[in-house]
C-alpha cells in the first residue's frame, strides 16, 4: 500500500499534515504546526512511532448495536 504525507496552509499562516492512502482516503490529520519544518520533524515522529508502536484499545468493553 502506497501512501503519502501532505503538507499543507492552515489559518494565521502555521500548516497540518495529513496521511493520505493510495485511493486519497485521508487517514489521518494533525494539529497545526509553526512552520514546515516543525511539520516535517512531526512527520518524522509519526513515521518512528507507526513503524513500532503498539496498540492500545480505548473503546467501550460493550458490544455496538448495529
Amino acid at each position: 500500500m502506497a501512501g503519502h504525507f501532505e503538507v499543507f496552509d492552515a489559518i494565521g499562516g502555521d500548516c497540518r499534515v495529513r496521511l493520505v492512502d493510495d485511493d486519497g482516503t485521508e487517514l489521518a490529520l494533525t494539529v497545526t504546526y509553526r512552520d514546515k519544518g516543525a511539520a516535517a520533524k512531526a512527520i518524522y515522529t509519526l513515521r518512528e512511532i507507526a513503524a513500532s508502536g503498539l496498540i492500545e484499545d480505548h473503546t467501550s468493553a460493550f458490544p455496538s448495536r448495529r
